[in-house]
């Protein structure tokens, strides 16, 4: 009775997230409707519209090989091309409900290409771990742009959240809760694929790295977004990727919000709306996802008829 309850409390707090986060943007769109529907995008701004999608596909493209490269650091040796075109065709299960559904695909999807299924599902428990850490050494670093004054306790909770996730990846702490949960999967026979030893030797450095790039992509695909219906300053880049990575950041970690959907937007309006006209932000914002959903399909689409091709 009591884990019913708790589900129940826990189902309640998501729609009480997602709803407060899209009252949100449907209070700013009234707020700012006569000026969002001002907006116009002329030519060079669609072909900026356009190279922000490719910016955005090669972001995903990228995050698969990145996969990768965990599943090689967790001993397991299957072809970079197969598994990035697992990673494309399931990433856009991530908008149903529940937003667990791209990681069970992959782990069932990895499991066929005989990935042992504690590696598969170790895997995509470090890729958001990674993900999250990269996000945060990016707001750090760009924190002096995003914080106004007497928001230090805010920089130091960051730093703080940081330490803790780095702590977590590193073997010292991950090899023991990676070692329990093969011991949990290894009831199944066909997990203890040739003996393979499931654990980290080494600080997932390069992963780490490769999860900043992918970052850091997203965040070019958003300026560009930006900039194709307002001018961006140079100096505005770093303010820009520090607001793009903390509300990338509360999308990945909010429960109950499908790929982030509405608490990205309503982090990122909250976060530069003193910066740029709130219109402006709420444009792009809309624009971003609808491009970022574009990019997933098509990157989908791509791997499916590269898998038929090969």
């Amino acid at each position: 009775m009591n884990s019913k309850i708790k589900e129940k409390i826990k189902q309640v707090l998501r729609w009480l997230l997602l709803g407060g986060a899209l009252f949100f943007l449907a209070n700013a769109l009234k707020n700012n409707w006569q000026e969002i529907a001002a907006i116009r995008i002329d030519g060079v701004g669609w072909s900026i519209l356009a190279i922000a999608t490719g910016i955005t596909l090669l972001a995903h493209a990228w995050a698969g090989w990145v996969w990768t490269w965990i599943l090689q650091e967790l001993h397991q040796s299957i072809s970079s091309i197969q598994l990035i075109q697992v990673y494309l065709k399931t990433n856009i299960a991530k908008y149903l409900p529940g937003n667990v559904g791209h990681y069970i695909g992959r782990i069932m999807a990895a499991k066929n290409l005989r990935v042992s299924t504690s590696a598969a599902t170790i895997s995509v428990l470090l890729e958001p771990l990674l993900m999250l850490a990269a996000a945060l050494i990016l707001v750090i670093l760009c924190s002096k742009f995003t914080l106004a004054s007497g928001s230090i306790i805010l920089l130091i909770g960051q730093i703080f959240g940081l330490v803790v996730v780095l702590s977590i990846l590193h073997p010292l702490f991950l090899n023991p809760l990676i070692r329990f949960a093969h011991h949990r999967k290894n009831k199944s026979s066909s997990d203890n694929l040739n003996g393979v030893s499931l654990s980290l030797n080494r600080y997932p450095l390069l992963p780490l790295l490769g999860e900043l790039g992918f970052l850091l992509l997203r965040s070019a695909g958003f300026i560009f977004t930006l900039y194709a219906i307002a001018p961006i300053n140079l100096s505005q880049i770093p303010l820009i990727i520090g607001a793009f990575s903390f509300a990338w950041l509360l999308g990945l970690v909010v429960p109950g919000a499908p790929g982030g959907l509405g608490v990205f937007e309503t982090t990122a309006i909250a976060l530069l709306q003193h910066f740029f006209p709130t219109a402006l932000i709420i444009a792009a914002s809309g624009l971003y996802r609808l491009i970022s959903i574009l990019a997933e399909t098509i990157a989908a689409s791509f791997a499916w008829l590269d898998e038929r091709l090969i």
